[in-house]
């Protein structure tokens, strides 16, 4: 397969879910896998699958639909709350969504009954990070309503945290989520079979607590996909770090000076760091660019410098290494190039067992 690709090792993939699965179900907590940085690979999916997770988890509707027609059997959650025009998508694809507006439940609740099928929901609850749900003291009496909504089955609660405003899932955030949990179930007569405690960023709370309370999952993508956490982004010990590698080629290869000359203004994405060293550089040119992925999240191999990246052309110093016009270079790739790589149609998948 020609380049610029990513090579995609599902064995990485499916040891990371396994060590994760297994450590986790020592705390009692089992594990969704969120495949959405996938773009809804049949293949990845059926890696999590295979070490271990319990469903799968997508926060676009369009992304379960083509899981649901791969024939992926484990239960899948919508973990992104429903916009009102895809509520049919919803039902018809996702056995659960994670969901914070009476409006949206409202019309979940139509779609089911016309479809003829129950939906299971778990209500979001804002903790902090100011992102989706519903504030604490508001979240007992949406869950009193959900009787009165025919077509779904309130099933749970659930928290995000660290992603929008990187707050901490710390032993109190999580301990609050048990006691609403507790509460609802009081409240309204029911017993919940979910609560989630949030994303790969509670993994060294969940692994360095002596009490995970009421939390019963996590709901799982980069530490699985990259094998790092999203806190410090550290590697996972015993994960692997290799499931996805861009591979890209090189263009053109020349000696240059190592700066540039002229007056100097804005360059094609705003103001550019200057460039360090004097006299020349081996200078590479690699067929991709920002259209195809985040040039922040992107690790060149040892001994080879990024040294800017415009729309379709990532350019790098390459040292000592002997590099011609036709050679490919591999990078690592962070959880931000990763989702644009992945979305890139100028970027093929290549899936390797």
């Amino acid at each position: 397969m020609t380049p610029p690709r990513l090579d995609i090792d599902l064995a990485a993939i499916a040891h990371n879910s396994r060590l994760l699965v297994d450590r986790l179900a020592l705390k009692g907590i089992r594990v969704t896998g969120i495949c959405k940085a996938a773009l809804g690979s049949s293949g990845v999916a059926a890696a999590m699958v295979q070490g271990g997770v319990t469903g799968l988890g997508d926060s676009r509707v369009e992304n379960l639909g083509r899981l649901r027609t791969a024939g992926v059997a484990v239960p899948l959650t919508l973990i992104r709350s429903p916009m009102l025009s895809q509520v049919d998508l919803v039902v018809r694809d996702a056995e659960v969504s994670l969901n914070t507006e009476a409006a949206v439940l409202d019309a979940l609740s139509a779609a089911a009954v016309r479809t003829g099928v129950t939906h299971s929901v778990v209500l979001m609850v804002e903790l902090g990070d100011l992102r989706e749900g519903v504030a604490a003291v508001d979240v007992v009496d949406l869950a009193r309503t959900m009787g009165k909504r025919p077509g779904l089955l309130l099933t749970g609660l659930g928290t995000n945290l660290a992603c929008q405003c990187g707050v901490v899932p710390d032993q109190r955030k999580m301990d609050e989520l048990s006691r609403l949990a507790g509460e609802v179930e009081a409240a309204c007569g029911v017993v919940l079979s979910v609560v989630s405690g949030g994303n790969s960023a509670n993994l060294d709370w969940a692994m360095s607590t002596g009490d995970v309370g009421r939390v019963d999952e996590l709901r799982l993508g980069e530490s699985i996909l990259l094998g790092t956490e999203p806190l410090h982004r550290r590697v996972i010990d015993g994960l692997r770090t290799d499931a996805f590698t861009l591979v890209a080629e090189v263009i053109e290869a020349k000696l240059k000076p190592a700066q540039p000359w002229g007056d100097i203004a804005q360059a094609a994405f705003g103001d550019q760091p200057p460039r360090e060293g004097a006299g020349t550089v081996r200078q590479a040119i690699l067929a991709v660019g920002r259209q195809d992925v985040d040039p922040d999240g992107i690790t060149p191999p040892p001994g080879i410098v990024a040294l800017g990246m415009s729309s379709d052309h990532l350019v790098v110093d390459v040292g000592d290494h002997d590099v011609s016009v036709g050679d490919e270079l591999a990078f690592q790739l962070d959880y931000s190039a990763l989702v644009r790589a992945m979305t890139s149609p100028f970027i093929a998948k290549v899936e390797r067992s």
